[in-house]
């Protein structure tokens, strides 16, 4: 009989880690986001979906259509030859967890609309990176349920230099690239909670 117990035990260890696996990402898991060394914020960001600081709509998390929301922001400064724009969740269990990340958008693109990443209107040198859900492109706010709502940062920065990486690309890819080309940034802090 103990013989038996063991054989089951081993044959379904696997199945069990696999599954506390993808709980652990679905659910907020470990995430490969990280703090850029910056100047002081000095682009205003706003989206007309929601306030800083207040809710962010069921329609744009996991729990609704999971569209990316409308973002508008001001023009960069003179030498800004693009933009880019990182979503995170600075309060996931186990480290900042990326969301979204673009580069490529034009200097003279101050605006995303609603459901940009799978509606098809990013222009056509945009590039989209993986998030930490392990998809390409938008994944909206989906913080455990039962945690305290969390801070989502929507991140817009002004690039003295074009990145150079494939649609795709890892968020720590993306951070790292950023590193040293940032000249000058905002943010928009919206929460969710489930």
């Amino acid at each position: 009989m103990r013989y038996l117990a063991v054989r089951l035990l081993r044959a379904a260890l696997p199945c069990f880690l696999l599954t506390g696996a993808l709980l652990g990402a679905a659910c907020g898991g470990g995430g490969s986001g990280k703090e850029l060394p910056l100047p002081e914020p000095s682009l205003r960001v706003s989206s007309t979906a929601f306030e800083a600081g207040g809710p962010i709509p069921i329609q744009f998390t996991c729990d609704g259509a999971d569209a990316s929301p409308p973002l508008s922001w001001e023009a960069g400064p003179p030498g800004t030859v693009m933009y880019a724009l990182v979503v995170d969740d600075p309060d996931a269990p186990r480290g900042i967890f990326v969301h979204w990340a673009v580069w490529g958008l034009p200097p003279n693109t101050t605006s995303l609309p609603a459901a940009a990443s799978k509606s098809g209107t990013l222009p056509a040198a945009v590039r989209e990176g993986k998030n930490d859900f392990g998809r390409q492109g938008w994944g909206g706010p989906c913080p455990p349920k039962g945690d305290e709502p969390h801070r989502y940062r929507f991140r817009v920065y002004a690039l003295r230099e074009p990145i150079a990486l494939p649609a795709g690309a890892a968020p720590r890819a993306v951070l790292d690239a950023l590193e040293g080309t940032v000249l000058a940034w905002g943010e928009l802090v919206g929460t969710y909670g489930r």
